[in-house]
């Protein structure tokens, strides 16, 4: 009976033509052969199952051969080709350097490269994994490499090029291999099944090419493991239950349920999946692939991105025609989340279910309450407007003309709306309803809800100036002789602050940044104080002090307020502290509060 070689070994390229994928690294090495324009050290690096060791070899018995072909290629017939093909060559010397990777196995090394070769011109040192060095073996080997007799040409291997030293690096030729592509993967093992007579379908070779990741070798060993199982019938539903590979038609039926929003359809179908035993997270990662697929198969040009065969091809084409882009956005997004969460997660079907009630709920219109979408969740404040007395208007002011005091805001003032006193509950504007307009806040939102108008079209937030710009309605507010100026409170003086600053445009975020971890400090008579810590600081905010002032006025009913910045000293400005700071302040003060935490291993939330 023949021996067995496996097809790795078997159909390994014994020249430079034959190696696939690689086409840019071979040819700048067979130029080099044919002009005589050798390095004396190369580092091959790149993936594994790449070729680098079967290029160092074709490599070192190229540039020993005695007839060389016209296209820079090894004859196999001189002397010097036939020992290397029988494995008898002592011109070419291989080392693990996973297995020798001390001083000692390198001065042995060194030690031959002073021998000069028996049979043609060159002798070759092929260091496979040379990242598994000591660093000593390293320090070792730096002179020789630098400056090795001429006969001695050393190629240096490995798949972790960062953990070669800078020194190893500068004295080398470097050379990148690539993965391989699907598409070159899938011809060689068509090549390789025609040669050992195998029957193939296409898609099948493709599923291999996909699971081998880039690896030529990995893609032949699993070549072999499939024909044995297959029987040297390879078909698409035997090689995925082979490689335990979810099959396509999974994917594509699953995206007609989303686009069909057939909630149930999707978790039968999920169910499904899980009981042929696979995965759940590499069932999101598949899907998360599918939509990706979808996606780049809605434009031409971003077709040669899809590696699949061409009958998958076209159902991919197909189907996407009928997914719209911004579904696409959309579900990928939701499969990513879900990928990310699921190693944490304690409920892991759960996890992947709410993703695929999310994906088929995204072609559903947004009011449909059957979506399972909620309101907005809103954070109201936590704290209550205290009551604030309204004399009664008297019948003279009933009878003068009324001044326009509403400046930006959706109710007018108590008096000229002829609200009674005992109903005024606070200085804030009212609303219909009697409630106070608070800016609201939305769940994972650090400032107000800026919503568009929908009247005039234009965002609310384009800039504080366009915000407190009506010029206009604040001098009626500042000569009105009916104006009530209302009490202050310094926690509404606080709110209005850091309104002011959630209002400000995306161009004025470095003032909105340092309004949010200032604390203002009501004084008296409507004159509220900031504290800054430094001279630059305090120019900075009188500058924007002005509209602050405005901003108050407006919104608290009172002309008298004034905004003051004053240098204190650093750390006492009142500034608003992160849960981190406080905890590294109070370990400060208290030291016994450190070893408390590092002994029941605690962690700030």
């Amino acid at each position: 009976m023949e021996e067995y070689i496996v097809s790795a070994r078997k159909y390994r390229p014994n020249t430079f033509d034959s190696v696939v994928g690689q086409t840019a690294l071979t040819t700048t090495l067979k130029n080099a052969i044919e002009k005589g324009k050798l390095a004396h050290a190369y580092l091959f690096c790149g993936p594994r199952g790449v070729g680098k060791t079967t290029c160092a070899r074709i490599f070192a018995k190229t540039i020993n051969c005695l007839t060389p072909t016209g296209q820079g290629e090894a004859c196999n017939e001189c002397e010097s080709c036939k020992a290397f093909n029988e494995q008898r060559s002592l011109n070419i010397h291989e080392l693990d350097a996973a297995s020798n990777n001390s001083v000692d196995d390198i001065r042995t090394l060194i030690e031959q490269v002073h021998i000069p070769p028996q049979i043609g011109r060159y002798k070759v040192f092929i260091i496979d994994e040379v990242h598994m060095l000591s660093a000593a073996a390293f320090n070792a080997f730096l002179k020789t490499l630098e400056e090795p007799p001429a006969h001695a040409i050393f190629i240096l291997a490995t798949t972790e090029k960062h953990k070669i030293l800078p020194t190893i690096l500068s004295r080398c030729q470097i050379y990148d291999f690539n993965r391989m592509s699907t598409q070159n993967t899938v011809e060689h093992l068509k090549y390789v099944a025609e040669k050992e007579g195998y029957q193939y379908d296409e898609d099948a070779l493709n599923v291999i090419a996909q699971k081998a990741d880039g690896g030529m070798r990995d893609a032949l060993s699993i070549f072999d493991q499939v024909v044995s199982f297959t029987g040297g019938n390879l078909t698409y539903q035997k090689v995925i239950e082979n490689l335990n590979v979810l099959d396509y038609e999974y994917y594509f039926k699953l995206t007609d349920f989303f686009l069909e929003a057939k909630v149930s359809e999707c978790m039968l179908l999920f169910n499904d999946v899980l009981n042929h035993g696979f995965d759940g997270g590499h069932f999101i990662t598949g899907l998360a692939s599918h939509l990706r697929n979808l996606l780049v198969s809605r434009d031409e040009s971003t077709l040669p991105l899809l590696e699949v065969s061409e009958s998958i091809r076209t159902r991919y084409q197909e189907q996407a025609k009928r997914c719209e882009p911004k579904f696409l956005y959309r579900a990928i997004r939701i499969c990513n989340d879900c990928d990310l969460n699921y190693r944490t997660s304690k409920n892991k079907r759960l996890q992947v279910e709410i993703a695929m009630i999310q994906a088929a709920q995204l072609t559903t219109e947004e009011g449909d309450a059957s979506a399972g979408r909620c309101p907005a969740k809103i954070l109201k404040p936590i704290f209550k407007q205290l009551a604030a007395p309204v004399p009664a208007r008297s019948a003279v002011q009933a009878s003068q003309p009324q001044v326009n005091t509403q400046v930006a805001s959706p109710a007018n003032t108590a008096a000229t709306i002829g609200v009674s006193a005992e109903t005024r509950q606070n200085p804030l504007p009212q609303m219909q309803g009697g409630t106070a307009k608070i800016p609201t806040m939305k769940m994972g939102s650090f400032g107000p809800s800026l919503r568009r108008n929908a009247h005039s079209g234009t965002s609310t937030s384009t800039s504080a100036n366009a915000t407190i710009s009506a010029t206009s309605n604040v001098h009626n507010l500042e000569t009105s002789t009916n104006y009530e100026d209302y009490e202050v409170y310094e926690k509404d003086i606080c709110f209005y602050w850091h309104e002011f600053a959630n209002l400000l445009s995306p161009e004025e975020k470095a003032i909105a940044q340092r309004m949010r971890i200032l604390q203002p400090k009501l004084l008296k008579n409507a004159v509220f104080e900031v504290g800054v810590d430094n001279e630059q600081v305090k120019t900075y905010m009188m500058n924007v002090a002005p509209q602050i002032e405005q901003h108050m006025r407006k919104q608290l009913h009172n002309r008298n307020i004034r905004m003051q910045v004053r240098v204190v000293e650093a750390g006492k400005s009142g500034r608003v502290y992160s849960k981190p700071e406080i905890l590294k302040r109070m370990c400060k003060t208290n030291p016994v509060l450190t070893k408390l935490r590092e002994h029941f291993n605690l962690e700030l939330e």
